[in-house]
């Protein structure tokens, strides 16, 4: 099986060590995680003074309060790329791991206009990707495939929902993409989500699922978005179409949320407008020799990254320890994998890249679910551990 191999030049934003970088590292010394900062110097364990990556995120200014910190230097970023992906893995020296720890894991779902098509066609086709084509021409000939300029909600969307009802067409995904209220689900457990160079899970019952390459926005208690960050939300688009209650087994497996490489923090150099224009792009690459790319590009998004924010958190529902938020993805991967018509889907071994000029890149390689290593460590053991470290 392909071994990943990872290096700060393919991990660090294309503006290098100039954003406010924060991320987690694992320290077998320490039997736990530590909050890192990521400096050209190397890798500094800031835990004494934040000793959660919630902690850091509900301060006034994460951005300043991570640049001014200090604490053990743990050795260069290279070095600890180095030993993060497992099968490289020196198991008594640190390794990167997802950088949110205590805050929900949450996700926007049919935000942009391919993707709604996509569910549709998911819906429709209750999970047979044999039929997926054909439904997917007929659906485009009805209702287009360029609606990012339809703000949902707004009279215009509403008259498009009662043309498709009046042809029988109307569904639950299309709601959520032209109707006021956003799709906002929880994707993983506090504490679940794996970071760059880790195996990603697919339940084996999936035989159709796919990458989903997101934004990811860092957002306080307060409601105020402070950072943002890579995602992989990988889903199972057969078992999602069987039924959409069926959300929670389609996007919630061990190993099956992915984050990273590292928060990046607002400051001068990075803001709420720079991931409004953001560009993510995905490549994976097969054992069988198969390669995909393909971009998104979040001014196409239909519903402003604020707005989805603001749905999941306010008077409404409160996250004493805030969240971090997918918001989606437009991409949808239809190449014909392994014969004609059937379309895309992962196969064992997948190697996934997801990448941003502004945020890094996240590489994972695809595994069963049964196959990733367990998730062990949750939010009861990481408070024992700070308090056996004298940290809380």
């Amino acid at each position: 099986m392909t071994a990943i191999t990872l290096s700060a030049t393919t991990t660090l934003p294309e503006d290098g060590y100039v954003g406010a970088l924060a991320g987690r590292v694992w320290r077998p010394n320490m039997d736990g995680p530590s909050v890192v900062a990521i400096r050209p110097e190397g890798v500094i364990d800031i835990s004494a003074h934040y000793p959660t990556m919630r902690d850091l995120c509900e301060t006034p200014d994460p951005a300043a309060a991570l640049r001014t910190a200090h604490g053990e230097h743990l050795g260069t970023l290279e070095a600890l790329l180095a030993n993060t992906a497992p099968d490289h893995r020196d198991p008594t020296m640190p390794w990167l791991i997802a950088p949110n720890d205590l805050q929900a894991i949450k996700a926007a779902g049919v935000t942009f206009a391919v993707s709604m098509l996509e569910r549709v066609i998911e819906e429709k086709a209750r999970g047979d990707y044999q039929a997926a084509a054909k439904l997917r021409t007929e659906i485009t000939a009805l209702i287009g495939d360029d609606l990012s300029k339809l703000k949902p909600g707004s009279p215009e969307a509403m008259q498009l929902k009662d043309m498709l009802i009046a042809q029988n067409a109307w569904s639950q995904y299309l709601e959520v993409g032209i109707g006021p209220d956003a799709e906002i689900f929880t994707k993983a457990p506090s504490m679940a989500a794996v970071g760059t160079g880790a195996d990603a899970g697919l339940h084996p019952m999936s035989t159709w699922n796919n990458p989903e390459p997101e934004v990811v926005l860092v957002v306080a208690s307060t409601g105020k978005i402070v950072g943002g960050m890579l995602g992989n939300d990988v889903n199972l688009r057969d078992v999602e179409g069987r039924s959409a209650l069926l959300l929670g087994k389609a996007k919630d497996n061990n190993a099956s949320a992915v984050t990273g490489p590292f928060i990046r923090f607002f400051d001068q150099s990075f803001s709420l407008d720079d991931l409004r224009q953001a560009v993510v792009t995905v490549r994976v690459d097969g054992p069988d020799g198969f390669s995909l790319e393909g971009s998104s590009s979040l001014t196409k998004i239909s519903r402003d990254l604020q707005d989805l924010s603001n749905q999941m958190i306010g008077k409404h529902h409160q996250y004493p320890d805030g969240a971090v938020l997918y918001t989606g993805t437009m991409y949808a991967p239809i190449k014909d994998r392994d014969a004609p018509g059937k379309g895309f889907t992962h196969k064992i071994g997948d190697i996934v890249t997801v990448s941003s000029p502004k945020l890094g890149a996240i590489i994972n390689r695809m595994k069963s679910a049964y196959d990733c290593p367990p998730w062990t460590f949750g939010a009861s053991h990481l408070m024992r551990n700070l308090a056996k470290r004298g940290l809380i």
